[in-house]
């Protein structure tokens, strides 16, 4: 890595440690819940904290925004990402190297699971219209799409994955308490498991904004995706992942 590996965080000048956090107390807002907040950012490390914003959210709860000053280093030489190890392809290119290697549509099969019914992450990869005028797996000529939609259950999914004869199961997950998208992946990817023999899984694939990316081997998936993937991405991932490198194998 080049250039300087220690760094601060920038607020109104370089390096001066400046940060904003929000949170929520369970308590009314009054000026002893302002204090209340204000502890809680001199215990995280803020010296000085200020309150810049606070606000009732309901009955006994309150929201608040405070800024100031953190002593914390960030060793860039240190963090721990993943990093695309795929090539990324066009959608012509991912086209081609479909038809001309499988010899037959590639079927992706996706859904949100459980209870989630928020279907804006699995419709940005699938639906024809995308995300940020990028086309979604829809659009692929030699792709066969199922969208299954929202709070789909796990049994439903492999099911619709069997009789698709799915190369890949797209999962996304918006939901997050009490770690329900850990929960449901568990799950999801043990039902696989259980149900068809290594040879004729699909390739099973996660996304949403609250997984950490490094965590596929311990959920039992082959690829996390997070927040800003695009479809291309997507698209290029599974051509490499079910031709490309089955092909060198």
């Amino acid at each position: 890595m080049s250039g300087k590996t220690i760094v601060r965080p920038y607020g109104d000048t370089t390096g001066d440690g400046m940060v904003q956090v929000s949170f929520t107390l369970p308590v009314p807002y009054d000026k002893r819940a302002e204090g209340a907040a204000l502890q809680l950012a001199a215990k995280m490390g803020l010296d000085p904290a200020m309150l810049v914003h606070a606000k009732q959210m309901g009955d006994g709860f309150t929201f608040f925004v405070v800024y100031g000053r953190v002593s914390h280093l960030v060793d860039l030489s240190r963090v721990e990402v993943v990093e695309r190890d795929f090539p990324l392809l066009s959608a012509k290119e991912v086209n081609a190297l479909v038809r001309s290697r499988l010899r037959r549509k590639l079927s992706v099969v996706g859904a949100c699971i459980g209870t989630d019914a928020h279907t804006v992450g699995i419709d940005a990869i699938l639906n024809v219209k995308g995300i940020a005028g990028e086309k979604g797996l829809e659009y692929y000529r030699e792709l066969s799409v199922t969208n299954l939609g929202a709070q789909v259950s796990v049994p439903d999914l492999v099911e619709a994955a069997r009789a698709a004869r799915a190369d890949a199961v797209l999962v996304s997950q918006v939901v997050t308490q009490r770690d329900a998208h850990l929960h449901n992946t568990r799950e999801m990817s043990a039902a696989f498991r259980e149900a068809l023999p290594a040879a004729r899984r699909p390739l099973l694939v996660v996304g949403g904004p609250r997984f950490d990316e490094k965590m596929a081997g311990e959920l039992g998936v082959d690829r996390i995706f997070g927040r800003g993937t695009t479809p291309g991405e997507v698209a290029s991932y599974l051509v490499h992942k079910l031709i490309t490198e089955r092909a060198a194998a």
